[in-house]
Order: structure tokens, then C-alpha cells, then sequence
């Protein structure tokens, strides 16, 4: 697409998508905060990747029309420079894993990187749904072609936000504070066996004193399918131990007669609410999503 090719029209359609593409990718990253790698360089990375899938979305229709089909090809390369966004996510996770308070997980690793890489596509769809608006929509009001391709752009980011949306352990499973009891050596839980391993009269006393234990309790039988795997077990831990932090031992435990998962650990804040919040909002892992009705979603807002 050459330069004289670049109407004023074009112009305002290519701008107005990069803008709102962008900000569809601005208002992802705030959403998803919790389990965002908490750095500037990672939101500059971020955005970056975010403007350029939006402008490739943007750019798409005016080539369209000058019938610069050949300019159109470059979508296909920005399906394998997303998919680097991906890979790298994963790996700048993984080499995290060794200075976590704990281990994040290879399955929750995974989710996390997926979701990165969908997003980029969730601010080209958005870009590309507002340049076809104002392609659409006749008239000469340059602000009546941004209003109606922003409107569009907005009403498609809520709808694929909504489709996108995944669930989280609170949607599922009860989350509650557990009752620390220590016998000797022994930590228990609400009467349920944690752990012997405490070791000295000093470490029992200090978990005595200091420790928190939450119980999570799934609202339905199914529901143990997606709490007992290890993976999401382990990212309700690491939720858990980042929210308050960790300042000696951790443990967890499944009831197995009760379907409940026990987490226990000395954190640095004992702040029992942060704890709950934080195991609440732990996401499902794609891993897990075997069962349509535990993942179901809809387009309308409804749960």
C-alpha cells in the first residue's frame, strides 16, 4: 500500500482501530493483573505486542480496498510472531520457577502463556471489527465513523471477553479459613491430618501462633475432578504464597473422604481475607477443562 494509495478516510479508519484495538489490549492487561508478571518491562512488552496486532487488524480492509492483496499476506506472519509471544512467556516464566516462593506449575505456566498469546488476537479481531465498521457505515462525518467503529469495537471486545472468559476455584469450590490444631508433631486442620513433619516443639508452636489454613470444599462431586489434579492444586498454592507471602513451611492435603483440599502454611502477612481472596480467584487450568458444564460459558454476561 503505497502512500498515494492512503485516502483521509483510510486515515481515520486506521487510526481509530489502532487506538481502540490497543485500548481493548490496555483494559486486558489491568483485568488480569493477579497472575501478570509484575514488572513495567512486562506491560511495555505486553502493550507493544498489543498495538501491533492491533494495527495489523487495522491496516487489513484500507489494503483491502486499494486491492494490495499481496500487503493482506502479512496476517499469516503475525500468527507465528503471537505464538513467539507465547514461547517466551513460558520460558521467562520457567526460569522464574527456582526464586517463587513455590513452584508456579508447567500447567498453570501453560495457561498463562496461552492466555497471552489470545489476547493478541483478541486486539486484532477488535481492530479488525472497527476498520469494517467504519467501511460500512456511509457518511462524511469523520466523528460518526470513529463513534460507530469504536461502539463496535468495544461491544466485540465485551462479547469475546465474555466467550473467553475462563472460571476460577471460587466459582466451583468453597473457600474457607481451617482451624489449626497441633498434636505433638502433628499438624491437623478442622480434625483432618496435614502433616508430621513439623519436627521441633519451637516449629509447632510458631505454626501454632503464626500459621493459616484455608479448606476448599467443591460445591459438587464433579467439581473434585478439577480440584484433585496436582496442576491446579499447585497453582492454588502459589496464589496463595504470593498474595501473603511465605515465611517458612507450606503444606497441602486432600481429604479424600470429603472431597476437601487443605492448604497450610506460616505466611509473612497473616492476613486471613488475602488469603481466601487469593485461592478464590485461582483460574481453573485449561488442563482441567475436561467437563463443558463446570467451563461453561455464554456471550450475555451470565454466569
Amino acid at each position: 500500500m503505497n502512500a498515494q494509495a492512503i485516502s483521509h478516510e483510510h486515515i481515520v479508519m486506521i487510526v481509530t482501530a489502532i487506538i481502540v484495538g490497543t485500548l481493548s489490549r490496555i483494559f486486558n492487561i489491568k483485568e488480569d493483573f493477579r497472575q501478570y508478571p509484575s514488572y513495567p518491562n512486562g506491560y511495555m512488552i505486553h502493550l507493544v505486542t498489543g498495538f501491533i496486532a492491533a494495527a495489523l487488524g487495522a491496516v487489513a480492509i484500507p489494503a483491502l480496498m486499494t486491492k494490495n492483496f499481496i500487503a493482506v499476506t502479512f496476517l499469516s506472519l503475525a500468527i507465528q510472531q503471537f505464538r513467539d509471544v507465547r514461547k517466551a512467556e513460558r520460558d521467562s516464566l520457567k526460569d522464574l520457577e527456582k526464586v517463587e516462593y513455590t513452584y508456579r506449575g508447567d500447567a498453570y505456566i501453560d495457561g498463562i502463556a496461552k492466555t497471552f498469546e489470545a489476547r493478541n488476537y483478541l486486539s486484532l479481531i477488535v481492530s479488525l471489527a472497527t476498520a469494517i465498521t467504519i467501511q460500512l457505515i456511509d457518511t462524511n462525518n469523520d466523528w460518526l465513523h470513529v463513534l460507530a467503529g469504536a461502539l463496535t469495537g468495544f461491544i466485540v471486545l465485551y462479547i469475546l471477553k465474555r466467550f473467553s472468559k475462563g472460571k476460577t476455584i471460587g466459582d466451583i469450590a468453597e473457600v474457607e479459613q481451617g482451624t489449626i490444631e497441633i498434636k505433638d508433631t502433628e499438624l491437623f486442620v478442622d480434625g483432618v491430618f496435614v502433616s508430621n513433619l513439623l519436627g521441633t516443639e519451637h516449629t509447632s508452636n510458631r505454626f501454632e501462633k503464626e500459621g493459616l489454613a484455608v479448606i476448599i470444599t467443591p460445591h459438587e462431586e464433579r467439581f473434585r475432578i478439577a480440584l484433585d489434579h496436582f496442576g491446579q492444586r499447585q497453582a492454588a498454592l502459589f496464589e496463595a504464597t504470593k498474595a501473603i507471602g511465605l515465611k517458612r513451611y507450606h503444606f497441602t492435603r486432600r481429604d479424600f473422604e470429603k472431597g476437601r483440599f487443605i492448604i497450610a502454611l506460616i505466611p509473612i502477612i497473616k492476613d486471613r481475607d488475602r488469603l481466601i481472596e487469593a485461592v478464590k480467584k485461582t483460574p481453573l487450568l485449561e488442563s482441567v477443562k475436561k467437563s463443558k458444564s463446570i467451563m461453561n460459558t455464554n456471550l450475555v454476561g451470565k454466569e
